[in-house]
C-alpha cells in the first residue's frame, strides 16, 4: 500500500487522519465562516445552476490545496488550514467572502465567483504540479485518464438518468456535474487502489473495497469497480431525489446540488492530483 492514502476525506464519514486544526485558526475559520453567512443572510442572493458551476473552480481549489498539505509543500503557517476537515471550512470562507464581493458589484456575480476561483486554482495546481516536478515523482498519465474516463462515465450515466424523464432532467446540468464528479472519484480511486498501490482513508469506502477484492473477479477486474458503481449509483439516487426540490424551491434545491457535487469532486481531483505527483 502507498504510503500516502488516497481520497480526500467525505464530511460525512471521519477518516484517518481527520483532525481539527489548533483553536486560533479553527476560532478563525468560525468567525470567517460566520461573517460569510451573516453577509449572505442579509443579502439574501439569488443562487441557481450558474452558482454552481461556478463553484467547481473552488472545489478543485480546495482538492488541490489539501494535497499541498499531505506531500508537506505548504508554508508552515498554512498547514492548519488544509488538513481535514479545515480544507473545506478554508476554501469555503474565501469563496463565500469572494461571492459577496461580487454581489456588490454590478456585474455577473457568478461569473466573477469564477474568474476568482479560476484565478487561484493556477497557482495551487501549480504548486501540486511543481512539488511533483521537484521531487522527481511527476506521473501524470494514469491519474489523467482516470480523471477524464470519470467524467465521461459521469456524463454518460447522468444522460441516461435523465432518460427517465422531466422530473429528473429538471435538475439541468448541475445535476448532470453531480453525477459527473462522482464518476470522477469512483474511477480515480479504482485507478489508485488497483493500478497505483493507493490505500483508502475513509472507511465506508474502504469496506466496499475490501468487500470488492474479496470477490472471484477481484483477480480480474481488481476491486474499484464496484465502488465505481456504488459512487454513480448513489449520486443517480440523490440527484433524481433533489430533482423535486429544484424544480419547487430552485435555490434550496441548488445548494443541496452544489454539496453533492463538491463531495464528489473534491476527492475526484484530489485523488488524481495526488496520484499525479506522488505515485512514482
Amino acid at each position: 500500500m502507498h504510503p500516502l492514502a488516497s481520497a480526500f476525506p467525505a464530511p460525512l464519514v471521519l477518516p484517518a487522519g481527520f483532525a481539527l486544526p489548533p483553536l486560533p485558526y479553527l476560532l478563525a475559520l468560525a468567525l470567517a465562516l460566520a461573517g460569510v453567512a451573516l453577509g449572505l443572510w442579509r443579502r439574501d442572493p439569488a443562487f441557481d445552476g450558474r452558482h454552481v458551476l461556478a463553484l467547481v473552480p473552488w472545489m478543485c481549489v480546495g482538492a488541490a490545496g489539501h494535497v499541498l498539505y499531505a506531500t508537506g509543500a505548504l508554508p508552515s503557517v498554512l498547514v492548519p488550514l488544509f488538513g481535514a476537515p479545515a480544507a473545506y471550512l478554508t476554501t469555503g470562507a474565501v469563496a463565500g467572502a469572494t461571492w459577496l464581493a461580487a454581489l456588490s458589484t454590478d456585474r455577473d456575480d457568478s461569473a466573477l465567483l469564477a474568474g476568482v476561483g479560476v484565478v487561484a486554482l493556477v497557482p495551487t495546481v501549480g504548486g501540486v504540479l511543481g512539488y511533483g516536478v521537484a521531487n522527481g515523482t511527476l506521473s501524470p498519465v494514469l491519474p489523467g485518464v482516470g480523471l477524464v474516463a470519470g467524467a465521461l462515465l459521469g456524463l454518460v450515466t447522468g444522460l441516461l438518468l435523465y432518460r427517465l424523464g422531466d422530473d429528473v432532467a429538471v435538475a439541468g446540468a448541475a445535476g448532470l456535474l453531480a453525477v459527473v464528479a462522482h464518476g470522477v472519484d469512483g474511477v480515480t480511486t479504482a485507478v489508485g487502489v488497483d493500478l497505483l498501490g493507493f490505500g483508502e482513508r475513509t472507511p465506508a469506502s474502504r469496506l466496499i473495497l475490501e468487500f470488492a477484492a474479496d470477490l472471484p473477479t477481484a483477480a480480474t477486474l481488481g476491486a474499484g469497480w464496484l465502488f465505481v458503481l456504488v459512487k454513480l449509483g448513489v449520486a443517480c439516487v440523490v440527484v433524481a431525489a433533489v430533482a423535486p426540490t429544484v424544480r419547487e424551491e430552485p435555490r434550496y434545491g441548488y445548494a443541496l446540488l452544489a454539496v453533492v457535487t463538491a463531495v464528489g469532486l473534491g476527492p475526484g481531483v484530489h485523488n488524481a492530483l495526488l496520484f499525479a505527483v506522488t505515485s512514482v
